[in-house]
């Protein structure tokens, strides 16, 4: 995660860049290096044609969105790469669990390259086979595994949907979690939500009125995850200790000093803040909803976002008319996502020209099987 401290700053062309505040876009990335760059892309884009297909996250920085055949969010590209059978090359500009992701729903002939694979996932990260196994070996001796229906959010890796597949569990997006979890109480008194807990108990608490003290947090670096085996029996939701970094830091305070610095300011954020963020926000919701809000909002009107500052510059230049304010004093990127850049961009797109599959991302078929069936059960949901 890439930080750089500065006073509240407003973001967008309607600020004047001589005013007190200082710049009008805090945190700007330096432009690549190599002025031929640009061209480059573009020349082996073309000669490649419909044999690529690139899609690019709404956190990847401008200079790598310029060449995404489509945005989205991390779920909505894999089904979008799924939907290009006749691609025999997909380019995920995002981070590792993503281009797993994509690699499981499309078809065996295509291959999916990482321009860099060091765009990993911290939140991903903090759930790992071995420890979610080791935890579900503690839920069954304290007598309750037959109660749990498991649950990961789509920012996990292929073996943990996979561990869900095996074990009746289903995956969930940020736009999709209440329904997801009803399907799962549905099937079971207890779910054990991965790997991140914000989204979890803020679905839970807040959509499905499950009492806060009925969420439990499990924590892999203790034994037992740090509870008795009768905190466990009587929790409702079993959180895994993880978190996004991004979405992590951002605090109540600033909700709080935003409000009195802008009249009549919104609030919008994304489930994977804390809850107390979520208390204070006006809405909540996922990365399409956050784009979608932001689009049909009246001229005027002011906004602080909650979320990766790639996507809240880029909505800000979008919509000069309204004041988007960054809800953070500290300027922060996803530094993994921005490990995709131009550079590492051009290099794979060249390579393919040339004949040459770098940084293939290829899930073994067992656990493909396996984190396919999770998906599947999330995607036979009605209207998923």
């Amino acid at each position: 995660m890439t930080t750089v401290d500065l006073p509240l700053l407003p973001l967008g062309r309607g600020v004047d860049p001589n005013s007190e505040r200082g710049v009008d876009c805090p945190g700007d990335l330096p432009p690549a290096s190599d002025p031929d760059l640009v061209a480059r892309a573009r020349a082996a884009k073309e000669k490649l044609g419909e044999r690529v297909f690139v899609l690019g996250h709404h956190y990847q920085r401008d200079e790598v969105i310029q060449f995404a055949d489509v945005t989205g969010d991390s779920f909505k590209l894999a089904r979008d790469a799924a939907a290009r059978p006749d691609a025999e090359y997909i380019v995920f500009c995002g981070v590792h669990f993503m281009a797993e992701s994509a690699d499981i729903l499309t078809t065996d002939e295509q291959q999916v390259v990482l321009p860099d694979l060091a765009a990993g996932c911290s939140m991903a990260d903090m759930a790992r086979l071995q420890q979610v196994e080791s935890a579900w070996e503690a839920l069954e001796a304290a007598g309750i595994a037959d109660q749990v229906v498991p649950v990961t959010y789509m920012n996990s890796s292929a073996d943990i949907k996979a561990f869900c597949g095996r074990h009746g569990g289903v995956v969930c997006t940020s736009s999709n979690a209440e329904t997801v979890l009803e399907w799962a109480f549905e099937r079971g008194s207890k779910v054990m939500f991965l790997p991140d807990q914000h989204l979890g108990r803020n679905t839970a608490v807040l959509k499905l009125g499950i009492p806060l003290e009925k969420n439990v947090v499990w924590n892999p670096r203790l034994a037992n995850g740090g509870l008795t085996a009768e905190q466990l029996q009587d929790a409702t939701m079993i959180l895994w200790q993880g978190h996004c970094s991004v979405h992590g830091r951002f605090s109540p305070d600033t909700v709080d000093e935003l409000r009195a610095e802008i009249p009549g300011v919104q609030i919008l954020v994304h489930p994977e803040c804390q809850h107390e963020v979520v208390l204070k926000a006006d809405l909540v919701g996922s990365t399409e909803f956050i784009i979608k809000t932001i689009a049909e909002a009246p001229a005027g009107s002011a906004w602080a976002i909650g979320t990766e500052l790639n996507l809240v510059q880029r909505l800000a230049n979008a919509h000069p008319d309204k004041r988007i304010v960054f809800l953070d004093r500290t300027v922060c990127y996803c530094s993994t996502m921005n490990r995709i850049d131009l550079p590492h961009l051009v290099w794979a797109l060249e390579s393919l020209v040339e004949g040459t599959v770098v940084n293939k991302i290829e899930v073994d078929p067992q656990t493909q099987a396996e984190a396919t069936v999770a998906l599947q059960r999330m995607l036979d949901l009605p209207g998923k």
